[in-house]
């Protein structure tokens, strides 16, 4: 028997782990594992969401060929080619979220203030303006409940 003032748990109700979820215009999606989100403001795409899962997330363009597989991969959404194969890097340090250039052709802007430069990081903020070539990004922290 049970002394403890308090009543045993079932397994069942045992607490669920924290989960991730992305809020957009009133629609609530579950983002298992994603700590952040970037989202196509513009365009054809507008809407489309890339969760940010790893402390590392590369943006750019998928080529094969040349052994380029992009966390964000733009390829499909941006037909003029202006986002580089290997465009930017979002960083997550210690609870805190940089952008990195890599030498782009097109550039990486942040609420539309100047070019980064290759290799300067400037920190991201919730609801930042990012545009790489000339695809629209908004920064998104996701919400952990």
């Amino acid at each position: 028997m049970n002394e403890s003032p308090l009543p045993e748990k079932a397994e069942s109700e045992a607490k669920e782990p924290a989960r991730a979820y992305a809020i957009s215009q009133g629609s609530i999606s579950l983002m298992e594992g994603a700590h952040a989100r970037l989202v196509i403001e513009r365009g054809r795409s507008a809407g489309k969401q890339f969760p940010l899962s790893e402390d590392e997330s590369q943006i750019g363009r998928w080529d094969a060929d040349g052994g380029i597989f992009p966390d964000v991969d733009l390829d499909a959404d941006d037909p003029e080619a202006k986002v580089s194969r290997r465009h930017a890097r979002i960083v997550r340090r210690n609870g805190q979220y940089l952008i990195e250039d890599l030498g782009s052709t097109n550039g990486t802007f942040i609420n539309r203030g100047r070019r980064l430069l290759p290799g300067d990081r400037q920190p991201l903020r919730d609801g930042d303006e990012i545009i790489v070539g000339k695809t629209f990004l908004r920064f998104h922290v996701v919400k952990v409940v």
